[in-house]
């Protein structure tokens, strides 16, 4: 009788009312979530308070683990490698793929169907795969130093993965190869949604590409690009795959981020709860940072 009632109350309804059984259907996505991220990621945060070697038996620290983030520089280091690597992993990806979404947009490019597959093939092949590619190409006898050498700019060869100063860039470089693809997909599909009254009611206003671009293309862009940039930004921040394939977070710790800081305090100098506090540490930053740019683009929409 129960159930014959509460089925009579939802048919009485309107159609489109949100319906209780509506949680049904999504809670083994919900149970699955929880099991596989929000659990785990609880139990790190539990281990961010302690002192554990993984193997002995843990001793409550405190916040002493989250106060080394602010007074180690051997733990602020990762972080502002991670910032600094957003400039190659976000920024350049984004100028240079709404520069060739422009450029293809206005110009008929011939042959651009396989021009952009080549450029988006770095998000088809594994990461580890590109890693090994690149260190190839940026090791002291690899193809780039070589090109240098045949054109005699062999002043300028050096081991680029293995140089202090050189060696971060040159991993952000990589990541910029890897990125651009995927933002100019993105703006392309963008751009073909924008109507072309736009674009002509501009020209008739006598505006020249630069002023086309800011007043239309830039605008029409606006959610693709917010999409871009979170992507972009997510990636350059939990980057492991590459710094461990290139360079293993050297030469020193010139190229360590937090992701690889983590993997390295766990399972190499055996400091559990300080790998904890760094990875509890970078998805509280990868949060914030992704919900700016969401808020920024939700407000210019607004």
């Amino acid at each position: 009788m129960r159930l014959a009632a509460l089925t009579r109350a939802y048919r009485r309804r309107a159609p489109g009312e949100p319906r209780a059984i509506g949680y049904l259907y999504i809670l083994p996505a919900v149970i699955v979530y929880a099991v596989f991220l929000l659990y785990p990621f609880g139990q790190s945060v539990w281990l961010s308070f302690v002192h554990w070697d993984g193997l002995t038996v843990a001793t409550p620290a405190g916040f002493d683990n989250y106060r080394a983030l602010f007074t180690d520089a051997s733990l602020r280091a990762p972080f502002l490698h991670a910032l600094l690597l957003l400039v190659f992993y976000a920024a350049l990806p984004v100028a240079i793929g709404l520069l060739l979404a422009a450029v293809m947009s206005r110009a008929r490019v011939r042959g651009m169907t396989f021009f952009r597959t080549v450029l988006f093939l770095p998000q088809v092949l594994a990461l580890i795969v590109v890693g090994v590619a690149w260190r190839s190409i940026l090791a002291p006898d690899g193809l780039l130093n070589d090109a240098l050498r045949a054109v005699g700019l062999g002043g300028l060869a050096r081991p680029w993965l293995g140089d202090y100063t050189w060696a971060l860039p040159a991993v952000g470089v990589v990541g910029t190869w890897v990125g651009t693809g995927l933002c100019m997909v993105l703006f392309l599909a963008g751009a073909q949604r924008i109507p072309r009254e736009l674009y002509e009611a501009a020209r008739m206003d006598g505006a020249g590409p630069l002023r086309e671009f800011r007043t239309v293309t830039l605008p029409g862009l606006r959610p693709q690009i917010a999409v871009a940039l979170t992507l972009t930004i997510v990636a350059g921040l939990r980057n492991f795959d590459l710094i461990y394939i290139t360079t293993s977070g050297g030469p020193g710790n010139a190229t360590s981020v937090p992701a690889y800081e983590v993997y390295h305090r766990a399972f190499e100098t055996n400091q559990v709860g300080s790998a904890a506090a760094v990875g509890v540490a970078l998805t509280v930053l990868i949060f914030v940072l992704t919900v700016t740019v969401s808020r920024l683009v939700e407000g210019r929409r607004a």
